[in-house]
């Protein structure tokens, strides 16, 4: 019972933080306001500068930070319980490069002008096309056809980023293109929290439901089916992590651009404090995941170098450093 008890402490630990960071976001920025006043006003339907100020910018921002946040550590624990592969991140999936590719292709087509919209919707197409296709090469095979099916797309990918890149005509279009590419959660509002929620709900109930499944994933795909999981086939473990792994990571850079090192790290810092269990990580890197772009987002308001730094340079900057220790730690101590 101790590694169950440790587990739930952990998650009342993290939850805790998500709450007080929330909270901080809320009052955090360039402008002072009272937020309980401005929650109050915007309850009674007032439109006073402290409620517009949080219902428009800050509370989507901060939404927007637990889930896509959220997403990347729960797949990140997801796809490295199924794979058995500490590397494995959702990028491993291809869908992130949809998605990208789909943004990238509103920007060249101009339909920018068109709608703001146009750039969430886009990347959302984008990541959808990439599900689509990646199910399609994987069908009925295995973990080894997944890695090969998701490097492929990725490759491909980037190879048609790269080509928009290169014959897009403006130099202000590129800059456009790259400064999306880096991640970032400012200027999102409720529209894009809307966009965003329907694949993050559905994929994250998706991911959650093989967590046993990854237990008995530990001893082998043989123990595994003996025990009565269903890895292949249609509704099999596999086509559930991969599609819930697509929706939610794909929704999730449609809105906020590339994120990365948040799905690579965060399992790794917590999977000791479970007992090395898959399924019960797979709620605190969820956890820790927001806890992470939530912290993360507040220090981008602040630090100030010309510009806002973008979120995804920061964790970035973070990431690698810890990710890095971590590896030096493990070849220290050889386990």
């Amino acid at each position: 019972m101790k590694p169950a008890r440790n587990a739930l402490l952990l998650n009342i630990v993290l939850l805790a933080g998500v709450v007080a960071l929330s909270g901080l976001s809320l009052v955090w920025g360039e402008t002072r306001i009272m937020v309980w006043q401005a929650l109050a006003d915007i309850l009674a339907g007032r439109h006073g500068a402290g409620a517009i100020i949080v219902e428009q910018l800050r509370l989507p921002r901060a939404l927007l930070a637990i889930m896509v946040g959220g997403t990347l550590g729960l797949s990140g624990a997801v796809l490295q319980g199924y794979l058995r592969n500490p590397l494995a991140d959702p990028g491993i999936l291809g869908v992130s490069g949809g998605a990208a590719l789909g943004a990238v292709s509103v920007f060249y087509t101009g339909l920018m002008q068109v709608s703001i919209m146009a750039l969430p919707l886009g990347g959302l197409a984008g990541a959808l096309c990439a599900v689509v296709v990646l199910m399609g090469l994987v069908g009925r095979g295995g973990t080894l056809v997944l890695l090969l099916a998701g490097a492929a797309l990725s490759s491909f990918a980037a190879a048609l980023t790269a080509l928009v890149l290169n014959l897009v005509p403006s130099p202000y279009a590129s800059f456009e293109i790259m400064h999306w590419l880096m991640g970032s959660l400012t200027d999102r509002t409720f529209t894009h929290v809307w966009i965003c929620l329907p694949g993050v709900v559905c994929g994250t109930l998706l991911m959650l439901s093989a967590g046993r499944a990854l237990d008995a994933l530990t001893l082998g795909e043989d123990v595994a089916e003996s025990l009565g999981f269903r890895l292949h086939g249609v509704w099999g473990v596999q086509t559930r992590i991969v599609l819930g792994a697509a929706l939610s990571v794909g929704s999730c850079v449609a809105v906020s651009g590339a994120i990365g090192f948040v799905g690579l790290v965060v399992p790794h810092l917590l999977r000791p404090l479970t007992g090395y269990q898959p399924s019960r990580l797979l709620v605190p890197s969820a956890l820790g995941g927001s806890l992470l772009l939530l912290g993360a987002d507040m220090v981008v308001r602040v630090v100030s170098v010309g510009t806002e730094l973008q979120l995804g340079v920061l964790t970035a900057l973070v990431g690698a450093p810890v990710f890095f220790a971590r590896v030096i730690m493990l070849k220290r101590t050889g386990s």
